[in-house]
């Protein structure tokens, strides 16, 4: 009697996330979104340059004709109060504000992810220590640690390789971009607790499993089971919170650029330009309206995309 050949293609963990997400209309909403944005945000500040001629700095020659104009066809999104294109000053800024949150939530990923791992996996005594050092700085509201940061080494006192940066890819002097690398490492650096404990809980379910212990009988070292078979593993949750922590990063810039602590001009942000918006609100409402839109915009998509990724690699609702 022979047997039937099953013509079922095999399935995995990534290829069922990635149909269940597909079905989740909302998540996919938010990731054409997110690519929309991020394609416009690269392509968009040369493609205004070369149609209209304005840039994100471009100062109007026409005196006080071009200041705070409302939207037309030459200005889309209108100018501001020193007549410069806010569509290609909100073009710029989401450059600037993406780059805040994923490049900070990269930097949490690298601090978080590693220090919850050794710390679950290590248990006893230094996982007590590890982990009262995370209550310890949860203890204290993270944006006073940022704004500490951002005054004590912004300005002179600027740490040598964020000059360093700044000069190689801004040109000499360039204090605005230097605040920028300040604001990745400030808000990079308070932003991993919740990430360490989201993953030393991971690891601690884990690291009695059968594949760590054949792991610990082959010889791997503490280390190479910490890195190699632990964090893999629990990349799932930490997927769904990068998505969760990039908008977070993202408000937060925005709050301290209405705090003047964010982004300095030249250079704008989403947050600094509503933080300007704001200030004419009742008069020119298009100079609010533009860059809160947009960011609103993204934040939303990323909050949609994050529960979708939640959905789609939650054990508890996938079928076998």
């Amino acid at each position: 009697m022979s047997e039937e050949v099953s013509t079922q293609k095999p399935t995995s963990l990534w290829r069922d996330a990635w149909r269940r997400l597909l079905k989740n209309k909302l998540a996919v909403f938010g990731l054409c979104v997110l690519v929309f944005m991020v394609v416009a945000v690269i392509v968009g500040p040369y493609i205004v340059k070369a149609a209209t001629g304005f840039s994100y700095d471009t100062m109007p020659t026409d005196g006080n004709l071009a200041r705070s104009m409302p939207p037309s066809l030459q200005h889309p999104m209108g100018t501001d109060d020193a007549g410069r294109d806010l569509l290609a000053r909100v073009l710029q800024g989401g450059r600037i504000s993406l780059m805040v949150g994923i490049i900070s939530t990269l930097v949490s990923l690298l601090i978080g992810v590693s220090y919850g791992a050794i710390a679950g996996y290590l248990g006893g005594f230094i996982d007590n220590v590890m982990m009262r050092i995370v209550d310890i700085f949860y203890s204290i509201p993270y944006i006073l640690i940022v704004i500490v940061l951002l005054a004590v080494f912004g300005g002179p006192s600027t740490p040598e390789w964020i000059k360093w940066l700044s000069t190689n890819i801004g040109g000499a002097g360039n204090q605005g971009l230097s605040q920028i690398f300040l604001l990745f490492f400030a808000l990079g650096l308070v932003s991993w607790l919740t990430m360490a404990r989201v993953v030393r809980g991971q690891v601690l379910t884990l690291k009695n499993q059968e594949f760590v212990l054949a792991a610990k009988a082959t010889g791997v070292s503490t280390f190479g089971i910490i890195f190699r078979h632990l964090i893999p593993n629990t990349l799932g949750p930490v997927i769904v919170y990068a998505t969760l922590t990039i908008p977070s990063v993202m408000l937060t810039e925005a709050f301290l650029s209405f705090l003047g602590l964010g982004v300095q001009p030249p250079y704008a942000s989403w947050g600094s330009l509503a933080a300007d918006g704001i200030k004419n609100l009742a008069i020119f409402p298009w100079q609010l309206i533009a860059p809160g839109v947009t960011m609103a915009l993204t934040l939303f998509s990323l909050n949609f995309l994050g529960d979708g990724l939640r959905d789609a690699l939650d054990p508890q609702t996938r079928k076998f």
